[in-house]
């Protein structure tokens, strides 16, 4: 199938957006969404943008039952390890569920590690819930590591209440 993979443009917000309620859906998750459209057109078309993305699009007669002719997209940004130096960190990879095993994931995900290697990163860092046995095959079979299971390393978050609660020095 034919595709091109393109930087996310401000156009593509609307269509980005929509995507991450389809995976969020996928993940059993929606009700935690909260960016919006503008949110992603604020946060990642400014000067210093908190994160970067890329698009796949088909061409049109190859556009999907619901006639959307962009199918994937891949955010990340740029982190840094303080063990091994500058790091990309891919925040999602989606890929339409009709589109899926026509080698898209792996071109997103292989145009991230590009843009990572470009930025001078050695590490590319991501998550995928335990429970999504293709994803994390489809990873391992890439050379990727499972870090929690291999290391012992836990994914942590703070936020809401308890993240203001440590902005103000704790319990």
């Amino acid at each position: 199938m034919d595709f091109t993979i393109c930087p996310a443009t401000l156009d593509d917000c609307k269509d980005i957006s929509r995507m991450i309620l389809e995976l969020a859906e996928h993940e059993k998750v929606l009700d935690q969404i909260k960016v919006t459209q503008e949110d992603l057109e604020k946060d990642g078309f400014i000067k210093n943008p908190f994160f970067h993305g890329v698009v796949v699009e088909v061409p049109d007669e190859h556009r999907s039952k619901e006639g959307h002719t962009k199918v994937g997209y891949a955010l990340y940004f740029y982190s840094y390890s303080s063990w091994k130096g500058r790091a990309v960190y891919m925040e999602d990879l989606y890929v339409m569920p009709e589109f899926r095993g026509k080698g898209i994931g792996k071109a997103l995900m292989s145009k991230v590690a590009q843009m990572g290697l470009a930025a001078g990163c050695s590490l590319l860092n991501f998550c995928v819930l335990d429970w999504n046995k293709p994803s994390l095959d489809f990873y391992l079979s890439q050379g990727c590591l499972n870090t929690t299971a291999d290391m012992g390393y836990q994914f942590m978050r703070c936020e809401g209440v308890a993240l203001e609660k440590l902005a103000k020095g704790g319990t």
